[in-house]
């Protein structure tokens, strides 16, 4: 892992392209993400807040699988890498949100750090194709119709990590008090991608 402390944050900038204001966007998403979740042991990553069960272990193990699925299954049609390709899903449909309590934070880390690294992968490649316009192969009926365009896919992927970063950040505040809108640098587990040629 290199160290990425001193990179500026990732976002979307004044005035781009469609891509590169979608992928800015869910790059920031994911620096804000991995800001919140930064620095935590097993404990850490354990806690929860009030009622809920959500875990920000649990959080990192969730969008580990949904960047597996929707960007490695749904748009590229590859099969789910392990851990998924393991899981019992009709007996287990929480699997991401169930058992993270049973992995170590160094796990956890990895394991969203690489989805990540295999969806920046997947993405390039369907931009490399088809561009914006590429279509997810599986996971929306047998109508081809019904499949979702790489924009659509993009846009749902920034909503989910918007969504849940706000449950990370009720959840670090109550860990150590850490608090704040964007983060200050890029931080582990979180690297920032290369520039588009």
């Amino acid at each position: 892992m290199t160290d990425t402390t001193d990179q500026a944050v990732p976002g979307p900038p004044p005035a781009a392209d469609e891509v590169t204001t979608l992928l800015g966007a869910l790059e920031r998403q994911r620096a804000t993400f991995a800001w919140k979740c930064a620095g935590l042991d097993d404990a850490g990553l354990r806690a929860v807040v009030g009622a809920s069960a959500v875990t920000l272990g649990g959080l990192l193990k969730h969008l580990a699988f949904v960047e597996d699925y929707k960007f490695g299954t749904m748009l590229r049609g590859k099969d789910l890498p392990a851990p998924w390709d393991t899981v019992d899903w009709e007996r287990t449909p929480d699997h991401p949100w169930s058992s993270a309590a049973d992995d170590s934070a160094g796990t956890l880390y990895a394991l969203w750090h690489q989805a990540v690294l295999r969806s920046r992968e997947s993405v390039a490649e369907a931009l490399a194709e088809k561009g914006l316009d590429a279509r997810t192969v599986y996971g929306h009926g047998d109508d081809p119709e019904d499949a979702l365009s790489l924009r659509r896919l993009l846009t749902d992927i920034v909503e989910e990590y918007a969504r849940h970063n706000g449950h990370a950040d009720l959840i670090r505040e109550s860990v150590d008090g850490l608090v704040g809108e964007d983060p200050p640098a890029a931080v582990f587990p979180y690297e920032k991608p290369a520039a588009r040629e």
